[in-house]
């Protein structure tokens, strides 16, 4: 199933036929796309979205990167909170974000590595950037 994880509907059906998934997506706005395939994402190299810090932050910096990643796991669990509800109902069993995100053949991300922040991926992301591209004349 090739499916937008921001609705989520594909992932709860994918995981209650046992079907493999594939995410396409330009990014999550709790950064689930990089916690869900267990990626690396250290909160001192990498700065939050809206945190308007660089890659070279100061120690105090840093603490507000930590404080936002807190803040977006919080609003991630109240904004999914319906999803999560209506996916408990339908696999039969208490499921969180992440079980329902985890379990993706392929995460294909349209991000252009060049203008992200340097970060580890796992071998099933794939980046596909450069769609949006115009042709050139």
């Amino acid at each position: 199933i090739l499916t937008d994880p921001i609705f989520m509907c594909g992932a709860i059906v994918a995981n209650y036929f046992s079907l493999p998934f594939v995410f396409f997506m330009r990014g999550f706005p709790c950064s689930l796309h990089y916690e869900a395939p267990q990626c690396p994402n250290p909160l001192s190299y990498i700065p939050r979205l809206f945190s308007f810090n660089s890659d070279r932050m100061t120690f105090f910096q840093r603490v507000e990167n930590a404080l936002i990643s807190l803040l977006e796991l919080e609003y991630c669990n109240g904004f999914y909170k319906d999803v999560l509800k209506l996916s408990s109902e339908v696999l039969q069993r208490d499921v969180t974000l992440i079980d329902l995100l985890n379990s993706a053949s392929v995460w294909l991300l349209r991000f252009d590595f060049v203008f992200e922040y340097v970060r580890p991926v796992m071998p099933n992301m794939v980046f596909i950037g450069g769609i949006n591209c115009a042709v050139k004349k």
